[in-house]
């Protein structure tokens, strides 16, 4: 059972703050919600009778927050060439509402942009989960959102450019050379 003013996440959709739990008539039916400020104004009510079976959780702590940004450290793991089959893998880890596993996500998709792009669904899927991951480690961190998204945006870049960088660059103007012979035309 959560509290007013309990940091929580709610998978899909990011992390809030319990802004209020109140008793809702819907359809004739009384039932008590949590209502969740989430950034960017939103308010979303949670059924309190529901909440840990849609995954509904406390935000990590700030040790859990450095393993989270390491996982942006780190090389991209493998991913199904198919993309239905990668669309829905990533998308079972984003349900999980497991943040080592959307961070794993937003290093994935954020490679596979910089390589050679996404398609629009796959760069919604990364738009949502860079917002899920950002929201939460606002809460956890202490930091504003533009400090979080700097903060990722760097540690990707930085990855990325370490791991494959390296397997992109144009060829150098050196391997284009074409080698003098010595059957000049100078007369």
């Amino acid at each position: 059972m959560f509290s007013v003013g309990d940091k929580i996440v709610y998978p899909m959709h990011g992390a809030g703050v319990i802004d209020s739990i109140e008793e809702k008539d819907i359809l004739g039916e009384k039932q008590s919600y949590y209502i969740l400020k989430m950034p960017g104004e939103v308010k979303v009510m949670i059924p309190t009778a529901k909440a840990e079976t849609v995954g509904v959780r406390n935000i990590i702590d700030k040790s859990s927050a450095d393993k989270v940004i390491g996982i942006l450290e780190k090389d991209e793991t493998e991913m199904d060439k198919n993309w239905n089959k990668r669309y829905r893998d990533n998308m079972d880890k984003m349900k999980s509402g497991d943040i080592y596993e959307v961070a794993d996500v937003v290093r994935n998709l954020s490679f596979k942009q910089k390589e050679k792009g996404l398609s629009t669904g796959e760069k919604k899927m990364l738009n949502n989960a860079k917002q899920i991951l950002v929201s939460e480690l606002v809460l956890a961190e202490h930091a504003s959102q533009e400090e979080v998204e700097q903060l990722v945006d760097n540690k990707i870049n930085t990855s990325f450019m370490m791991f494959r960088a390296e397997e992109i660059q144009p060829e150098s103007v050196v391997n284009k050379f074409i080698p003098f012979d010595g059957t000049g035309t100078n007369d």
